[in-house]
């Protein structure tokens, strides 16, 4: 199944980058998403409990993010398992700056296989349409509160709020 479209994100394409790239914050975002562990540099463990018709599932895999170009694209490929059936994917994810925002493209092909494949090729992509909104919608959201600091190598710093930095009565800052 081939999935691909495109967003526009309020936020500039560095903050993006560095909330795509952090674990903590993109478990929050991702529909049904129980658990993302690091297991490995760019790396990772999942778990995820699902519901597609009458048939739902917890699914345990991997997932990788490679041929990263910060701030501007990966490669995330995915592989997992669960009691209704597996599944396995490719994404290219791009991100372009646009004005102070961000304009997210993904290019995805999955495969899904067991008992969730027979409900059908038509309304597990429409399903999956959703998932895909629900997601961009939550991701909105995050990254409003979202400090997004990056350090040279594109990877997330310790999060420091930009507030905590400045000391009280500096310019522009009100004072105690």
């Amino acid at each position: 199944m081939k999935l691909n479209g495109t967003h526009t994100l309020p936020a500039p394409q560095e903050k993006v980058w560095a909330f795509l790239m952090d674990p903590q914050a993109i478990v929050k975002v991702i529909p049904g998403c129980e658990k993302l562990e690091a297991t490995a540099p760019d790396t990772y463990q999942a778990t995820l409990s699902l519901g597609i018709a009458a048939v739902r599932g917890t699914y345990s895999g991997a997932v990788q993010l490679l041929d990263k170009e910060p701030p501007s694209r990966y490669r995330l490929v995915l592989e997992g398992n669960g009691t209704a059936g597996f599944v396995k994917g490719e994404a290219l994810v791009e991100l372009q700056p646009q004005d102070g925002h961000t304009l997210l493209r993904y290019d995805a092909d999955v495969q899904v296989g067991g008992l969730i494949a027979n409900i059908g090729q038509r309304m597990i992509g429409g399903v999956a349409k959703m998932l895909i909104g629900q997601a961009l919608k939550k991701l909105e959201q995050e990254l409003a509160q979202y400090p997004g600091l990056t350090t040279e190598g594109g990877g997330h710093a310790p999060r420091v709020s930009r507030r905590s930095r400045r000391r009280p009565g500096a310019a522009g800052q009100p004072g105690p």
